[in-house]
């Protein structure tokens, strides 16, 4: 944010602002002249590479600049209309139609205005079209240039700056033309005095554009090149904040939290790797010892280990769980569901209590006297490890010496929920797990402040899953082969969206199909039914019965989404798959393929279109979690796929955009980093700017500052 030549509130010393457009400028957000720097060209028109009419092909996306020849408002049936204007060239006509906001466009366009127009092309009868097109006029009908009725017009060059305008502010007399004319006029009347708050040294190793420089190719670029140059430079200081935010912080709780140091690896640890009935992979491998490295510092670990579906990241906790055990310390593991916290604890039960290490189970539905034996048993010492839901972070739970929380799915509690658990002791150390991966540049922007582990590779004997697409009308044909699987001793799940049948929405729910599917389907085969609704206890009935191989085919929600493990499980069916967003249809292919023989996962869907087809499209194409991460960052964008709590950086941001950005985050990632790591507190004469602008301009932006 620059520092202004001139007061806040001198917005209308700007000729052409007078206290109407001034209000209008208000409601946007624009007050001052420091407001007005900062608001930043939404694209630029480059005269450069705009295309001619006679040029234009169907479907593509194009700017062009042209005059307008004729306009016709055309009234149809039942108050529907529409406006439609002709845009000539020279080379040939353009004709634009605008549906909505009929009204407003036949009084804003004129013949004679010069204008430049972006979007789609499509032909008609072979003359070429744009509906709704984005607009911005350069010069008006009376002949004049546009805004030269507010004084002199800045005369734009190869590259004109767009800016944002609501339709509020169009109506308030205020369009991209007026804003660009009013910019030009604060810069040349209202000189900028931008303190560069950047050292020498940084701008010179990372070929930085002065701050000043910047703001004004911004606004007016030279050329395309110093535009580039200008939004790396104003991209890379906002990415630099945000991880310098994260970089102060860790370095101050590195600082002031010190926890147990885990000095002995013992007979437990050791029993554990010599136990392992296979070889760990080599992601494994790594992800353990970075958590060692962690626990043995002194220094309270914070890491997060991402895991893809499947790839073994409860035995990189079990390690961590054995090396607490091992110095004397209990461990506790928090899960999202009753389900999966009885699956953990009978893990851990089968691979840890032959070392000698005391497992117990702690949940909401157990009975007053077995759960009073187990707390005082936890505060005695006498549980190692304690594993539970929401349970195991109420007032009563008491440990006698905790030394590390996990949290799996960590996504899934909220803030105050995993600190809960971390007060349960002085300054344990945490680790979170989440099989729901998330892209490497919004780990970066999100977990900043977070040591992460990933682990991508799969199990060696895993064989990847077979991911096919079935219409609705074809599962008579799918039926057979699920049937066939179960004949070969395989079981499968179907899984639907709802419990109950929507009103809204055409989805069948899984409490009526599975009565169909029991009686009419599948009448010879053993069925199970899941969902959210039912008692804790019928749940752990059905599952326990499931993983036995009672249940030949389980019906169900999401709630298997999950962690549920049964390796002997090779079908997973997914009805109204276009109903899903990508990281839950992957978690739920990722409850097949756990064992040693062929799987397959069949997405059933009654449309596909749009966002659903390329949902669906990237399934099929592949199992790799990350690379699916990606690609619904991509469609669903930072905000909508993290969640309100998960999504602070992203929405602090101005400028850059983590899905684009991901070389200018880990430049400036690493610049901020090795930044602390010199001067951990901003102490240095040479950082005295960047500090002051840190805490004045920067750090009350990002919203993010309680999570993690």
């Amino acid at each position: 944010m620059p520092s202004s030549s001139v007061p806040i509130s001198s917005l209308q010393s700007i000729k052409g602002v007078g206290p109407k457009r001034a209000a209008v400028l208000a409601e946007a957000g624009i007050r001052s002249v420091t407001d007005l720097y900062d608001y930043f060209p939404r694209r630029y028109l480059d005269r450069t590479v705009t295309r001619r009419i006679a040029q234009l092909r169907d479907g593509e996306s194009v700017t062009v600049v042209g005059t307008v020849t004729g306009t016709r408002l055309e009234r149809g049936g039942r108050g529907r209309s529409r406006f439609k204007a002709l845009l000539s060239d020279g080379s040939g006509s353009l004709e634009l139609t605008w549906f909505r906001s009929v009204h407003y466009f036949s009084k804003s366009l004129h013949e004679g205005d010069t204008i430049a127009v972006h979007g789609r092309v499509t032909f008609f009868n072979r003359t070429p079209g744009i509906q709704h097109p984005d607009y911005d006029r350069l010069g008006s009908g009376d002949g004049q240039a546009q805004g030269a009725a507010d004084g002199e017009q800045y005369k734009t060059g190869g590259i004109i700056p767009l800016y944002p305008t609501s339709d509020a502010m169009k109506q308030g007399g205020v369009n991209s033309g007026t804003l660009r004319n009013i910019v030009h006029r604060a810069f040349r009347d209202h000189p900028l005095r931008i303190v560069e708050y950047l050292s020498p040294a940084i701008i010179e190793a990372h070929g930085l554009m002065p701050i000043d420089e910047a703001y004004r190719q911004l606004h007016f670029p030279d050329s395309s090149e110093q535009l580039e140059r200008a939004r790396y430079r104003m991209k890379w200081s906002e990415l630099f904040f945000a991880q310098l935010f994260f970089a102060l912080r860790r370095t101050e709780e590195r600082r002031s939290l010190s926890s147990a140091r885990f000095e002995r690896s013992g007979d437990k640890t050791a029993g554990l790797h010599a136990h392992l009935p296979f070889e760990m992979t080599g992601d494994q491998k790594r992800a353990v010892k970075e958590i060692y490295h962690d626990l043995k510092s002194g220094h309270q670990m914070n890491r997060l280990v991402q895991g893809d579906v499947g790839s073994g990241k409860t035995l990189v906790a079990q390690f961590a769980m054995t090396l607490a055990v091992d110095n004397g310390l209990q461990a506790a593991f928090m899960a999202p569901t009753e389900i999966l916290a009885f699956q953990h604890y009978a893990g851990l039960k089968h691979s840890l209590e032959p070392l000698g290490i005391r497992v117990a189970l702690l949940t909401g539905r157990q009975k007053k006297k077995q759960r009073e034996e187990q707390l005082a048993r936890l505060e005695s010492g006498e549980i190692d490890i304690a594993v539970g839901t929401h349970a195991i972070i109420e007032a009563g739970v008491r440990f006698r010496r905790l030394g590390l929380a996990i949290i799996d799915e960590q996504h899934r509690f909220g803030v105050m929920q995993r600190k809960a658990l971390q007060d349960k002791a002085e300054n344990p150390h945490v680790l979170l797990m989440t099989a729901t991966p998330i892209p490497r540049t919004l780990t970066m922007g999100i977990y900043g402040d977070l040591d992460v582990s990933i682990i991508a590779e799969m199990p060696a004997g895993r064989q990847p899953i077979q991911t096919r697409l079935c219409r609705e009308s074809d599962k008579a044909r799918l039926y057979e082969e699920l049937r066939r699987e179960v004949r070969q001793g395989r079981q499968a799940y179907i899984v639907y969206p709802l419990v109950e049948e929507s009103e809204k929405m055409d989805i069948k729910a899984a409490t009526e199909s599975y009565a169909q599917l029991k009686s009419e389907v599948f009448p010879e085969l053993r069925l199970g039914l899941i969902h959210g609704k039912l008692p804790p206890d019928e749940k752990e009935t059905v599952m326990a019965a499931f993983r036995s191989g009672e249940l030949d085919i389980l019906v169900g929600t999401t709630v298997i989404e999950v962690g549920v493990d049964v390796p002997n499980a090779t079908v997973m069916v997914i009805e109204h798959a276009e109903r899903f967003g990508i990281s839950q249809l992957h978690q739920l292919r990722g409850r097949v393929g756990r064992g040693t023989h062929a799987s397959s996962c069949y997405l059933v869907y009654a449309k596909m279109a749009g966002d659903a087809k390329e949902r669906l499209q990237a399934m099929a194409a592949t199992n790799d979690g990350f690379r699916l991460s990606e690609i619904d960052l991509r469609v669903r964008g930072a905000g909508n796929m993290l969640g309100r709590e998960q999504s602070g950086t992203a929405s602090s941001l101005r400028i850059a955009d983590l899905m684009t950005d991901g070389e200018i985050m880990r430049a400036a990632r690493m610049a901020a980093f090795e930044l602390v790591e010199k001067d951990e507190t901003l102490s240095h004469p040479d950082h005295a700017l960047l500090r002051d602008y840190y805490h004045t301009h920067f750090r009350k932006r990002i919203s993010l500052a309680d999570v993690g």
